[in-house]
């Protein structure tokens, strides 16, 4: 089998869609696309990320929310990681957003959007954020007997290969369940 090397590249499946939420100083709604992010321990996230209106926003508020972009809210999603809020103020406004108010932390829920982190900020080095995540809100709409139902929140993931959005898959197997057929007892 022959296989092809493709050097350092930002290559993972799947990468999920974040949308972060910040208010800036005046209180303005903020939101950016943002793929490079993964949850790092049980209740904390990183996300590269260069500097840009949001990294303003959050050095001055200390909270952001992390919010999965969905099927339904792509185009939305999409823009607002293709338009700069230091471009268009009211960028927020125009994907057709609307705020919730966290009760956790000083920034944005996203309306359309029905799962978020609220996070506060740990760090910000290297163009590195590591956020304390301090409240998991879900609208029950996506719950399934009080649990986060992935086939109701129809989250997206990023093919950076051929940038492109996907959807999740059928459920395939069961995590520390499986495997355990293959355990010597």
């Amino acid at each position: 089998m022959s296989r092809m090397n493709f050097g350092p590249k930002p290559f993972i499946y799947p990468m999920p869609v974040l949308i972060v939420g910040t208010y800036d100083e005046k209180g303005v709604p903020n939101a950016m696309n943002a793929a490079w992010g993964a949850i790092t321990d049980m209740n904390e996230i990183t996300i590269s990320m260069s500097p840009h209106k949001t990294t303003e926003n959050f050095a001055h508020t200390g909270d952001f929310t992390v919010s999965f972009a969905t099927e339904d809210t792509v185009v939305a999603c999409d823009y607002v990681g293709v338009e700069s809020a230091s471009k268009v103020p009211d960028k927020f406004e125009r994907a057709g957003f609307h705020v919730v108010k966290s009760e956790f932390v000083n920034a944005p829920l996203i309306a359309e959007l029905p799962m978020a982190l609220e996070c506060k900020v740990k760090s910000y080095e290297d163009e590195i954020l590591v956020g304390e995540i301090v409240n998991v809100n879900a609208e029950e709409s996506i719950l399934t007997d009080g649990k986060v139902d992935p086939k109701k929140l129809r989250p997206i993931a990023y093919d950076p290969v051929n940038h492109t959005y996907m959807t999740l898959g059928e459920v395939v197997g069961h995590a520390f369940q499986d495997g355990m057929r293959l355990k010597k007892e």
